[in-house]
């Protein structure tokens, strides 16, 4: 899994990057092997004014799927990740999950048709 860091309107420090690609990899672990890349950006939205404005945004690309996006917005960046990460890590989990259930009802279908065609020729 490659692990993109993009900070907007702030500069990117050490600490910060490491937090990420730590968090990340506790919210993603199991998950892994089916990742290709998280592409991060880290944004203030209001710059020194304050308020709620530091935003997270994930972007995780699955192979051969539809990419997952999260976005959160919090007044502290370590929460906005903290919550983006969550919210990834199940979103990731709900999609991968129904990805194995269409692929076992895929081939179940599929072999219903045969067993039509088999009872009809008895």
């Amino acid at each position: 899994m490659q692990i993109d860091i993009q900070a907007r309107d702030f500069s990117l420090t050490e600490a910060l990057k490491n937090y990420v690609e730590l968090r990340l990899g506790y919210a993603l672990n199991t998950r892994y092997d089916r990742i290709k890349r998280v592409l991060v950006r880290l944004s203030d939205i209001n710059g020194p004014r304050g308020g709620n404005d530091k935003c997270c945004q994930l972007h995780v690309v699955l192979p051969g799927q539809a990419d997952v996006v999260i976005a959160d917005t919090q007044s502290n960046l370590y929460a906005a990740i903290d919550r983006a990460a969550d919210r990834a890590s199940h979103a990731v989990s709900r999609k991968l999950a129904r990805l194995q259930r269409s692929k076992r009802g895929r081939s179940f279908t599929g072999a219903m048709p045969q067993l039509l065609l088999n009872e009809q020729n008895l």
